[in-house]
Order: C-alpha cells, then structure tokens, then sequence
C-alpha cells in the first residue's frame, strides 16, 4: 500500500496520523473542511504535506477527485462532541453519517484495498461492571430520576453496588447519545461495505485522547484541552458530578501509531478494536495532574455536582485485542506526557468557552 487519503487529516489526530505515515514511508492526500470551531480562522500548514483537499466528504464531486489513485483511507472526518451532539443533531448526523455514506458510495469500483475508520469509546455507554459475587454487567444505564437525585454509581437491577472493570469489545453497545450513535453508524457502515465488496475493514474505538495541538478553542471535545483553557485564563476546572467518574487517557502519538497498525495488518480485517492506554483515571485526579504541571496546584478543580445529558460514570478500555492482532502497546502514560502537553498549551492562546457551553446546554435542559 503506497498512497493513503487521511480524511480529516488536518485535525489533532489527522495531523498525527499523517505524519506517522509519512514517516513509515507513505505518500498521503488529506482531505479536510476545516470545521471552525475545530480549526480556527487561520489552521496551521501541516509540514511534509503538499496534497490536500479542502472540502466537505458530503461533496461527492471533492470525494471523488480525493480517492482518485488512493490504495487505501484512513476515515477521520467527523464532528466530535457528546454534549453539542444532543442539540445539533442534524449537524453530527450529517456529518458523521452520510458524510461516511458519501465516502463509501464514491469507493465502489474503486480498486482501494483497505479502509480504517475512527470510532469511539462513546459507543459502549457505560462500561462494564460486576457485583459483589462476580457476576458481569454489561448493559448498565443510569436512570434519570438517580442522576437527578446525585445517585451518580450505576447500581444493578437489584439495586446493588457494583464495581466497573475494564470494558472489551465483547460488551454490547449502549447508546447514551446522538454522538456515540453516529460513530456506531459509522463503524457499522464501513464494516458492512468492507464485508460486501471485499475491502479488507476496520474500526477503531478512540478512548479520550490527548496531546499537543487539540483544538482549546472548543469546549466540546477534549477534557484536558477544556481543563487547560480554564487554568490559562485563572480559572479552575470545572468537573459534573462529583469527579470520581473514570476515563482512559491514550496520547495521540500511540492513536496515530494504532491507525497505521491497523492498516498495515492483514489479520485486522473486520474487526473493532478498542485503542486507549489500559489504565484508568478519575476526573478530578486528571484535572489535580494537570494544575500541578501547569505549576497551578492552587488552582483546584471545580465540582459541579450536576449531570449531562449524554454522559456515562466509568468506561475504560481493556486494549487486550488490540495488543495481540495489531500489536499495539501503548508508550506513553498520561502522569509521563503533561510536560509537552502543558509546554505547546503555554505557547498558545487558550480562549476560555466552558461557560458558553454550560450555558448551551443548561438552555436546552441538558444539564440537571
């Protein structure tokens, strides 16, 4: 395989993925629509590409002139968010769905041996859970009426504590939101088309990812871009519910490195694979690791004490699938990775919009 398209290849992971592949050998197009509230007014030139189209995937015309002479994609092209999702919906499915669609119907007749697209953790809902005796959990879904009252741990249909594991890609999807449903959408979509005309499929399931270059100017994606913008203007994070929910946190270097595994891998084909760093961190812990590297450990974060809609308590990735058919191993831990983060952060300028989407969301009775 030499000649890749990287749709939304001018992303934070885009811009990841393309120079990991261009470092292995590759030649690469990207294909991106430099969304605004991801790119700014003024996006970066990416160093080392020279091929690049700027548009929209759900222009068929631009897909076409972007896959002509491609060997394989890497489909990164998404709007990304589980809050704005639930309010802009039309927005997300459009994008994320037929923009997929799109995609997929310009392939046909096309001799483009191989597609990876991005998928998400979202997906899951919850994570996994077992109670006291051992016995798994895996469709677990907090009610309203508990959210409303702070009963923030799922409990199981007998109403006993449970305790979350590692989430495999055995556990069935859960839906919590239009986001997750759009990325299960897209995997499904290339999945099915891999299967019916013979192109060799996969799907990533993307577990939170950090690194330098995430967009601080969009309060909807990126927990640790958002908790920096406060902390750069003085302010401390602000956390829902009470910060004791877990995430895996996997730097953008090992994401990149996943995309081109996954594409190099015969034994790849058809599989969903869950990319994250195997470990898990509670939310108030991530946001205490990141004032400390910013030397603003006075600057504690906020507790909200308030849900979201959309969002889950605990899911975080068992990669034990990824390790034994990609041969994926993650080489850098969040506690090890702030100091780059927290150095490309303090040379920017970080508006702080995290009340504007506070406000978004409260307006639509996203919040309670």
């Amino acid at each position: 395989m030499k000649t890749v398209l990287v749709t939304g290849g001018s992303g934070f992971i885009g811009r990841y993925v393309t120079s990991e592949l261009l470092e292995h050998g590759y030649a690469v197009r990207v294909m991106d629509a430099l969304v605004e509230q991801v790119h700014g007014d003024a996006p970066e030139k990416q160093e080392g590409v020279s091929d690049v189209i700027y548009a929209d995937v759900r222009d068929k015309a631009a897909v076409l002139r972007a896959i002509d002479g491609i060997d394989g994609i890497i489909h990164l092209a998404a709007e990304v968010g589980v809050g704005q999702s639930m309010y802009e919906i039309a927005r997300y499915v459009g994008a994320n769905d037929l923009g997929t669609a799109v995609l997929l119907e310009a392939m046909l007749g096309k001799d483009i041996k191989k597609i990876v697209v991005a998928s998400s953790m979202s997906v899951y809902g919850e994570g996994l859970y077992a109670d006291n005796a051992g016995r798994r959990f895996d469709t677990i879904r907090r009610k309203p009426a508990e959210m409303k009252s702070k009963q923030w741990e799922p409990l199981s249909p007998d109403g006993d504590w449970l305790t979350p594991l590692a989430t495999d890609e055995q556990k069935p999807v859960e839906l919590a939101s239009i986001y997750a449903l759009t990325k299960y959408v897209q995997e499904r979509q290339v999945l099915l088309y891999g299967d019916a005309y013979g192109v060799d499929a996969v799907a990533l399931r993307l577990f939170n990812v950090f690194g330098a270059g995430q967009a601080l100017s969009n309060p909807y994606t990126g927990v640790l871009a958002n908790f920096a913008s406060r902390l750069m203007n003085g302010q401390s994070p602000t956390i829902f519910e009470d910060g004791q929910q877990k995430r895996d946190f996997v730097h953008v270097k090992d994401v990149a490195r996943a995309f081109r595994l996954a594409l190099e891998k015969p034994r790849a084909a058809g599989h969903v694979f869950n990319i994250g760093s195997g470990n898990a961190y509670t939310i108030a812990q991530v946001a205490g690791l990141l004032a400390d590297a910013m030397g603003l450990p006075h600057l504690q974060p906020e507790i909200l004490n308030k849900a979201r809609s959309g969002d889950i308590r605990h899911c975080f990735a068992d990669i034990t699938k990824a390790r034994e058919l990609l041969g994926f191993e993650p080489q850098h831990r969040l506690e090890n990775s702030l100091g780059p983060f927290v150095d490309w952060v303090t040379s920017q300028v970080a508006p702080d919009r995290g009340p504007q989407m506070q406000k978004e969301l409260l307006e639509r009775g996203l919040v309670s």
